[in-house]
């Protein structure tokens, strides 16, 4: 009887260590870290701020020195980035022609884009 007991013990003993796992296989692996906080560029706190210190001398309203449009409002800048490839004009330094935007300027005008936008 006791060697039964015994047997019966180590072969619980045995069926329970098979049972648990500790290879890091089944483990779920950690969450992504969180996105980080959006970036709420807006025209009216920093791209009107940029287009007015950098580009209304030549793009006011009308425009002059031959510019071939007007950025004084929020709808004339968004057209300029979506159809008139204003971005790209500031990147190349094209545009201004008075001297580049900063890389901050730069990146704002393109969250700004890629933010949707906001007014």
């Amino acid at each position: 009887m006791k060697k039964t007991i015994l047997l019966s013990a180590i072969l619980l003993t045995f069926i329970f260590g098979a049972c648990s796992n500790d290879s890091d296989d089944d483990m779920t692996p950690p969450p992504p870290p969180p996105p980080p906080p959006p970036n709420n560029v807006t025209y009216a706190n920093t791209v009107k701020a940029i287009i007015d210190s950098n580009c209304i001398n030549c793009h006011g309203n009308p425009p002059t020195n031959n510019a071939p449009m007007s950025l004084t409002t929020f709808d004339d800048v968004k057209n300029s980035v979506q159809s008139r490839s204003l971005i790209v004009r500031i990147e190349n330094g094209t545009m201004p022609p008075s001297g580049s935007l900063s890389t901050s300027q730069i990146q704002a005008i393109k969250d700004w884009q890629t933010g949707g936008f906001l007014q």
